[in-house]
């Protein structure tokens, strides 16, 4: 699933997509995260899983919604930017230097 929302493009994996019961809106369900525990491979997801942590459903508007595909295999999450299509990567925080 892949959608439009504040400027940026966000793909996602769910188990579930279908018309909402909302007129004009795609529900999006049952969203797919790797583990929750061990070690960060990729920041970006777990920032995705950090933000839709507590979501059951996604009511997504129709015109934000780019493109949905049926996978056997789940790949790589990400938030792009719209106009350039650059990953969004929030940088890792590093400690502070002493004074």
């Amino acid at each position: 699933m892949t959608f439009l929302n504040a400027g940026k493009v966000y793909e996602l994996y769910a188990r579930r997509v279908a018309a909402s019961s909302l007129w004009g809106f795609t529900e999006v369900a049952d969203l797919v995260f790797d583990a929750k525990e061990g070690v960060v491979v990729d920041p970006t997801e777990e920032r995705l899983r950090d933000e839709f942590a507590d979501t059951r459903v996604l009511h997504l508007p129709m015109q934000s919604v780019v493109r949905v595909e049926e996978v056997d295999r789940k790949g790589l999450l990400s938030i792009r930017d719209a106009s350039t299509g650059e990953k969004v990567v929030t940088p890792f925080p590093l400690p502070a230097k002493p004074r």
